[in-house]
């Protein structure tokens, strides 16, 4: 049996309406992005996943505060455009919930790919790049990068491919420029920040 787990729970601001994504077996999917400040006044802009049924009930508007539950996962673009991997939080559920306080955490347990790339920023600190595999129960499995910073860093490069890999932290945006054919554009990555690592004993089996 296998240790797995991906949970996400975002609360924030909805940026715009939901607009349609796509079909898939007669069930329609609307994309749309969340607002989700940190402690420290930073905010994370991120993409979020909802079928039709899940927004039905809802009274969304521009500016509404909601809440996000569901799973991180992973598409492999393979139209040779943009980026290769499409990261989004596939939403089980939404709750309107406009006095909460923000909430940005994630909890996964999966397979590391490849080994851990441990380097430093321009600033001095240690960082650790590392590409998990979760999977889903329909058999399939989604790739997240992650990144640990300083002991949690040096830690996790210690890690070999194949071993499991538990952590809790947040989905985060992050805002880069990119240089093709001479043309520099802005990009948006998304990645999981630790906090936490976790024993695979914490995440009971699904």
């Amino acid at each position: 049996m296998e240790y797995t787990a991906n949970h996400v729970i975002l609360r924030g601001t909805l940026t715009g309406l939901p607009e349609f994504s796509h079909e898939n077996h007669s069930r329609k999917f609307y994309r749309f992005s969340l607002e989700v400040e940190r402690l420290s006044g930073t905010t994370d802009i991120l993409p979020v996943m909802a079928a039709e049924d899940v927004l039905e009930a809802m009274d969304l508007f521009c500016g509404g505060r909601i809440e996000v539950e569901g799973q991180l996962r992973s598409f492999n673009n393979r139209s040779g455009q943009g980026r290769k991997l499409i990261l989004s939080v596939f939403a089980r559920s939404l709750a309107i919930t406009p006095d909460a306080a923000p909430l940005n955490r994630i909890r996964l347990c999966g397979a590391v790919c490849k080994p851990p790339v441990l380097r430093s920023t321009p600033l001095g600190r240690e960082i650790c790049d590392i590409l998990l595999a979760v999977n889903r129960r329909c058999g399939r499995s989604d790739y997240l990068p992650v990144i640990a910073w300083g002991l949690l860093a040096r830690q996790a490069a210690e890690l070999d491919t194949g071993d499991c890999f538990c952590a809790e932290g947040r989905v985060q945006s992050r805002v880069y420029l990119k240089v093709t054919e001479g043309t520099t554009r802005q990009r948006t990555a998304y990645e999981v920040s630790v906090m936490h690592m976790a024993q695979r004993e914490d995440f009971p089996p699904e």
